[in-house]
């Protein structure tokens, strides 16, 4: 894969989510981080746009929900719901969702442009994905619309939020977990120091690879056996018409399996000019982290180490798998 290439599919790749019944996506160079839905500030006089406030490092930032915005009924939150953190250039906001989904490279030839868009329209273009249709979410017109603080459908948001004890409570926790999260200041050199990074587990430990390795998420993938491969190689899978072998991360890297889950997500990893799939037990988060923050240097499958919202992370080293001697990659 050429420089040309690489610089596309890191553009379009993106993070996609729900929403209701309908599906949304977001650039994934504009997400920080993803979270559970924590309990928010809701001082008077907020714009009525605006949800709720929230501490996030050494910011108060915005929280919104884009149905304000698409003229859709607003349904009541709860603690399943999901906030990504976004940022533009000049600033930085929350999203709720309902779910993410997962992150895909958008093939430029599927994005539909919307005609007739104007400064205030946050979809400006659609993607056909799986027969259905994701609806592309413009980062930078949320953020003119937050400094003009327009009219919107009167609602009282504060009745959205969970009123039973324990969902406040669990929400209260989030927010008070995430308050004494380790400070670092978020000013625009330090955001281009950091690699983002995308987590998952294998068992009840997490791991992650940089997001630059990251083709695809698959959560139901089908997948052949294959005669005479080692135990490690899972078989093979048929993605839009390339086949490429699916790896048992866990049996590769000599890890006990703990439980046996039937339905196991994939993510699809590119380096080089190479694909491999690695099957996994559950994605996580996407995230930034600062190089400083880096614990250890190892060598071998395990680049690195850090603490995350105070969980250990393990660092994979996606170029030393991709070179084991045991891994025989070509095209089928």
């Amino acid at each position: 894969m050429n420089s040309n290439n690489l610089l596309e599919q890191k553009k379009n790749t993106h993070l996609f989510f729900s929403i209701g019944d309908s599906k949304y996506a977001i650039n994934s160079e504009n997400v920080l981080e993803i979270m559970k839905l924590p309990a928010l500030d809701y001082p008077q006089k907020l714009p009525n746009n605006i949800v709720g406030l929230l501490k996030y490092n050494n910011f108060v930032i915005n929280v919104i929900d884009i149905r304000f915005y698409l003229d859709i009924e607003v349904t009541p939150y709860n603690t399943y719901d999901e906030l990504l953190i976004v940022k533009t250039d000049e600033t930085i906001f929350g999203i709720i969702t309902n779910k993410v989904i997962g992150i895909l490279p958008f093939e430029s030839s599927m994005i539909d442009s919307i005609p007739f868009i104007d400064s205030k329209t946050i979809i400006d273009s659609l993607y056909k994905y799986n027969q259905e249709t994701i609806f592309i979410i413009n980062t930078y017109a949320i953020e003119k619309l937050l400094k003009e603080h327009g009219e919107w459908a009167s609602v009282d948001v504060q009745s959205l939020f969970p009123q039973d004890e324990q969902s406040k409570t669990i929400m209260t926790e989030r927010s008070l977990a995430l308050a004494n999260k380790n400070k670092f200041s978020l000013v625009s050199d330090e955001l281009h120091a950091k690699s983002k990074y995308i987590s998952f587990n294998l068992n009840e430990d997490s791991y992650c690879i940089k997001l630059s390795y990251l083709k695809e998420v698959l959560k139901n993938a089908i997948i052949t056996k294959v005669p005479g491969t080692p135990d490690f190689v899972e078989g093979v899978m048929n993605l839009r018409g390339d086949y490429m072998t699916v790896l048992n991360l866990k049996k590769f890297l000599n890890i006990p399996e703990q439980s046996k889950v039937e339905k196991k997500p994939i993510i699809v990893v590119n380096c080089g000019d190479l694909n491999l799939a690695f099957l996994i037990d559950k994605i996580n988060e996407l995230f930034d982290i600062p190089n400083e923050r880096m614990l250890v240097s190892g060598d071998g499958y395990f680049e690195n180490e850090f603490i995350h919202n105070d969980l250990p992370y393990t660092i994979l080293n996606v170029e030393r798998i991709f070179t084991d001697k045991r891994i025989i990659v070509t095209d089928m």
